[in-house]
């Protein structure tokens, strides 16, 4: 094969492709063969080019026009270069030289002219210095006082710049002097003062006083406050001879006096001697305010010496009082008097002025340590109104009820509350304020155990009457709303590392906790009505029932009866919340008092079953339109979530009728359905399923046997049987009872608060409080304390969980049930 010019080209080519040269070259297997020649071409090629490369690098090295040639010329130019470079560096040096050399005469005479012009400057100024001072030596001689206090102004000034000079002696000498005639001065200006009040020259002698207090303002700090000092003393001197020597006349029924004194002793400063002070010395506050510190302190020894009597006389409280407020309104008068202007509050320490002063506390901080005494005062006060609370009518004789009303003792009570907690916001607003927070916590607890639960005590078993629980609700969602607005008041008040131990929380539930133990009293009203009805039900014959009517006649008379006092009861309940609470606890009690009548109803056959449940329907359709006797809900249908818990709460004894309604016969099919709608693993509770529904005792063993069989078995309630019924456990425990409506609320705080240990018939109001009482008394055996520590503690703890338990969401209202309603009943605020 021949390799032609135009292929061996394409080998210089910048794109030149070797694959597709190669497949150009050998394009069919017959050229295989030229494989060497091809080779062979390529190898001379590669030989020419390494050739032509050495042939030029050897041209290109030993050339007339080298590299190596211009590399060289180039190393001998930058020599070249660095050598000029020296040259005109030494040169400037030189130059530089020149130059200091030819300047140095020139800087001597500058520092020459400089030193010679300060010298000229100081020994003008220290010929100032001497003139002015033998000019003031003689001003001061002619006590020429406003001509002294300029003078004095421009020696102080000169004097200060000779202080780096006192190393010389003539100006240490002249320095001395300066000091020597300030002295002078000074000393000259106190006797002139010190004559003319002593005298009694000072309106003569006005003029020279006003000049030399110039004088002072020259001479500095030092000497205006000595002064200052000085007049103070002077003016007070009597002050402290007459109320400080004398028993009588510093005691605490003379405190009238001592402030008389001082206004009178102020107004004659502002009208004879403040003309005399520049007023940037604010002598007068200066004034008032010693009068204010020796005041002080006097009283603190007169308090110390009545607490320290041996006599056994206590100090009066009401003195105190008296005492205390006629000094805060001294402290205010004084305060408005030396303010420039308004002050954004007198209760802070800072103030929108310039002031140093403040009166606010000056005096009155010797009677806080004493304010405890108040306090006790009003512990006593309180303590003597409980008991007088307690027997007082709920309705004055002269008024009649209202269901918006509430009883008068809490009107009183709460006012009481307001104007002694603004009372001491006013006197103090630390230790004693929360001392006060506390006492008045311990008798809202009281009022609310002794006042509130013992109004629902009343009325032996038939209960309190209907407007008397009204009045009580009333009342404790009165307290429950303003016990949350005195928390508010009290922390706005107190100081602010206080606030956080200001807590009524547990008040506030003590009475939503008497207003929960009244909803329950309107229930067991209903119950007291209800019992005819249960008792014609129990004595219904139900093992003998041979078909099923519409409803059983005890149902027209049960709902006959709830009906009436429930259209009697809700539209007394001003709050919706509450008539909600009401109905809510009203269906609780009959489901569980249903449930509990047909364990009373033993034996039940299967028609008697199942006309239970179809009464139970009856039931359960009626008490879905409770809520419409309340006036606030009446609307034409019922809300749905009480018609979810009227279904609900009725729906709970559905697993007992319908295993009621299974035949013992055939044995099977009874086991099953217990397993099916009571599903638990107990023999106890399925033995008494049997004893309800009459099955012979000699039939029973069987039973038993087949029943212990099934709940083993895989496919029984789908293997979750439970040990032992929620339903069936509590309540066939005690067969002999009732579920009463604690039961039914399902809350350990309010078995606890009502003092249930079981279940009971229905619910005794009269019994409340000494339900309370026993278990208050059962929780401080236990706890290892007596009665008399721990019995008060524990009802209030009973109370607060019963008020916790009422706090529960209403859902359809919206709303919470007790929830801290801002707005206060009868439109009553703790601040007003």
């Amino acid at each position: 094969m021949n390799i032609t010019v135009a292929d061996s080209m394409s080998l210089d080519s910048v794109d030149y492709d070797p694959i597709a040269h190669l497949n150009l070259l050998f394009s069919h297997p017959s050229t295989v063969s030229s494989v060497a020649a091809v080779s062979t071409t390529i190898q001379k090629h590669k030989d020419e080019l390494s050739k032509s490369i050495a042939s030029r690098e050897t041209a290109q090295a030993y050339g007339p026009d080298s590299s190596l040639e211009r590399m060289q010329s180039a190393q001998a130019e930058l020599a070249s270069l660095f050598q000029r470079i020296e040259s005109v560096r030494s040169r400037a040096l030189q130059t530089e030289r020149d130059i200091t050399i030819m300047t140095a005469d020139i800087k001597r005479l500058d520092g020459t002219k400089r030193n010679l012009t300060l010298s000229m400057t100081a020994l003008k100024r220290l010929q100032m210095l001497t003139t002015a001072y033998e000019q003031l030596r003689g001003l001061a001689r002619t006590r020429q006082y406003r001509e002294c206090a300029g003078l004095l102004q421009a020696v102080l000034q000169l004097m200060r710049h000779f202080n780096s000079y006192r190393s010389i002696e003539q100006i240490a000498v002249l320095s001395r002097n300066v000091s020597e005639l300030q002295r002078e001065l000074l000393e000259q200006v106190c006797e002139d003062f010190e004559i003319a009040f002593a005298k009694g020259e000072v309106s003569a002698r006005r003029a020279v006083l006003v000049e030399a207090c110039l004088v002072m303002d020259s001479l500095g700090d030092h000497a205006k406050t000595r002064l200052v000092t000085w007049y103070v003393n002077t003016e007070l001197r009597e002050y402290r001879q007459v109320f400080r020597g004398n028993d009588e006349a510093g005691s605490l029924d003379n405190i009238g006096r001592r402030y008389a004194w001082f206004k009178r002793t102020l107004k004659t400063h502002e009208e004879e001697h403040a003309v005399i002070f520049p007023p940037h010395w604010r002598v007068n506050e200066t004034l008032a305010m010693s009068f204010c510190d020796g005041t002080r302190e006097d009283f603190k020894g007169i308090l110390e010496k009545s607490m320290r009597r041996t006599d056994g006389a206590k100090l009066d409280v009401n003195l105190l009082l008296s005492c205390l407020q006629e000094t805060m309104d001294f402290e205010q008068g004084l305060e408005r008097r030396f303010a420039n202007e308004p002050r954004a509050s007198i209760d802070t320490l800072s103030s929108a002025d310039d002031r140093v002063q403040n009166f606010n506390g000056s005096i009155s901080a010797a009677f806080e340590p004493y304010l405890s005494l108040w306090v006790e005062s009003q512990d006593k006060a309180l303590g003597s109104m409980i008991p007088k609370y307690k027997q007082q009518p709920l309705i004055p004789a002269d008024e009649e009820f209202s269901p918006q009303a509430v009883i008068p003792s809490a009107i009183e009570l709460f006012h009481f509350y307001k104007v002694t907690l603004s009372q001491c916001a006013k006197l103090s607003t630390g230790e004693r304020l929360l001392d006060l927070t506390k006492t008045l916590a311990k008798y809202l607890d009281e009022y609310a155990q002794q006042v509130l639960l013992g109004f629902l005590q009343r009325g032996g078993p038939q209960g309190p009457p209907i407007e008397d629980i009204i009045l009580v609700l009333n009342t404790a969602d009165f307290w429950h709303t303003n016990t949350d607005q005195l928390e508010e008041f009290i922390k706005k008040r107190i100081d602010p590392d206080m606030t956080s131990r200001v807590d009524l929380s547990d008040q506030s539930d003590a009475f939503m906790g008497a207003a929960g133990a009244s909803v329950m009293a309107l229930v067991a009203k209903v119950e007291l009505e209800c019992e005819s009805a249960w008792r014609e039900m129990r004595n219904t014959n139900w093992s003998r029932l041979e078909s099923v009517s519409d409803h059983s006649s005890y149902v027209s008379e049960l709902l006959k009866h709830v009906n009436r006092k429930a259209e009697e009861i809700l539209p007394l309940v001003v709050k919706q919340q509450y008539a909600r609470t009401f109905c809510d606890n009203l269906v609780d009690h009959l489901a569980n008092a249903y449930i509990t009548n047909v364990v009373q109803c033993k034996p039940v056959c299967e028609t008697g079953a199942e006309q239970m449940l179809l009464d139970k329907y009856v039931l359960t359709k009626s008490l879905e339109n409770l809520m419409s006797f309340h006036a606030a809900s009446s609307s034409s249908q019922p809300p749905a979530s009480f018609v979810k818990h009227v279904n609900t709460s009725m729906t709970r004894m559905d697993p007992l009728l319908k295993t009621l309604q299974v035949r013992p016969s055939p044995p099977e099919g009874l086991v099953q359905a217990y397993l099916i709608h009571i599903g638990d693993r107990s023999d106890t509770n399925f033995r008494k399923i049997l004893e309800l529904k009459g099955v012979r005792r000699a039939d029973q063993a069987h039973l038993l046997e087949l029943f212990a069989i099934h709940r083993e078995g895989p496919a029984a309630a789908g293997g979750k049987l439970v040990q032992s019924s929620p339903l069936l456990t509590p309540l066939l425990n005690s067969t002999s009872g009732g579920l009463g409506s604690t039961a039914a609320a399902g809350s350990s705080g309010l078995a606890a608060g009502l003092g249930a240990g079981g279940l009971q018939t229905r619910f005794d109001a009269a019994s409340l409080g000494e339900r309370l009482l026993t278990a208050a008394r059962d929780s401080a055996e236990r706890a290892g304390v007596g009665a008399s520590t721990g019995e008060g503690v524990t009802i209030n703890e009973n109370l607060r969980n019963i008020g916790n338990f009422f706090r529960r969401d209403i859902g359809g209202l919206g709303a919470r049930f007790g929830r801290r309603d801002i707005t206060p009943t009868n439109n009553s605020r703790p601040d007003e």
